[in-house]
């Protein structure tokens, strides 16, 4: 695609975002940050599109003749419908947009959003799925300081089913799977790491007594800061900005893919929600607001630090997935 194109697709993105008129300011500030964060393209100028599509100064008609390519057209529809899905339900307004979009399109995808509705519908209870064969580390991911010093934690801690070295190689497990994830070219493939990141922490919950529901969990990831639709703007948005996505079986843990995963994402924010979860629901569920944030926000950095040593795991992880697999995978298959 060229960079017109791109900017076509981006700006699509975010329409959708914004299609939802009840979006909290809370996530239309992480949207914010993540047009912030990806404006190294100077040619997109993501941040000069968040701005248009805020103040309503582009309409999807403005934007739609730019989509010159099949492939740009079919990859503007798949993430529309991505970022729509990402936090679990469509609203009135995202399937109105959608459909507006289908038939402006001309043509869509087909099942592909009867795929995406199957990852957000995906059942908390799932069991745990089990990694591709790919080489283990001798020893689990250190266990992070920052939240070991959480007050209160050590004292109040509740008794769980799994021991605290077993706890630490599941949250490590799923912090690989979902690097692995990363590095996929399809946008299926990025939705499913949401799904996935709240099936952890049910998981965690659940093994100190606790059964909890999406919604508590959605409460939980927003009180950390993790919004979930700019979650997903955010992961596909630097593969589309590197000439991943749309491009399946192509560049496949190339240049982008080793950047997708060094650059701190879903490896990072699995393994910090994790461990801050586990400490949280350990410690009786008693921890502030701003005490998880600033945990998450330490133990994203050691994350990001140990992002190196897994790297190897995750590509060999990666090579046995592909799309169907991680479908099958998200819904407990």
């Amino acid at each position: 695609m060229n960079t017109e194109e791109t900017r076509a697709v981006l700006t699509i993105c975010l329409l959708a975002a914004y299609a939802d008129g009840d979006k909290h300011d809370r996530e239309r500030e992480q949207i914010r940050e993540v047009a912030q964060g990806l404006a190294q393209d100077r040619q997109v100028n993501l941040p000069g599109l968040y701005q248009d599509v805020l103040m309503r100064r582009v309409q999807l008609a403005d934007v739609l003749p730019k989509l010159a390519s099949d492939e740009a057209r079919q990859l503007a529809y798949e993430m529309a419908v991505c970022v729509c899905e990402a936090d679990g339900r469509t609203s009135a307004q995202e399937q109105a947009f959608l459909a507006g979009l289908r038939e402006a399109l001309g043509q869509a995808p087909a099942g592909f959003a009867e795929q995406a509705d199957a990852l957000a519908a995906a059942p908390l209870q799932a069991a745990a799925v089990a990694l591709p064969e790919a080489p283990t580390a001798d020893q689990p991911a250190p266990h992070p300081a920052a939240v070991d010093a959480l007050p209160g934690t050590a004292a109040q801690r509740r008794p769980g089913t799994l021991p605290a070295a077993e706890m630490d190689r599941k949250i490590l497990h799923a912090s690989i799977l979902n690097g692995a994830i990363e590095l996929l070219p399809e946008n299926l493939s990025t939705l499913a790491i949401i799904p996935l990141q709240m099936r952890l922490v049910y998981q965690i919950g659940q093994s100190y007594g606790y059964e909890l529901d999406s919604g508590h969990i959605k409460d939980l990831l927003a009180t950390l800061g993790v919004g979930l639709t700019s979650q997903y703007l955010e992961q596909a948005g630097r593969k589309l900005l590197g000439g991943l996505l749309g491009r399946a079986g192509k560049g496949l843990l190339g240049g982008l893919g080793r950047q997708a995963v060094s650059s701190g994402m879903s490896f990072a924010a699995t393994y910090a929600l994790g461990h801050v979860a586990n400490q949280y629901y350990a410690g009786g569920r008693t921890l502030g607001t701003q005490m998880l944030r600033d945990a998450y926000q330490h133990v994203m950095a050691d994350g990001r630090q140990l992002q190196a040593q897994y790297l190897p795991q995750m590509q060999e992880t990666a090579r046995g997935l592909n799309a169907a697999k991680i479908l099958q995978m998200v819904r407990g298959g």
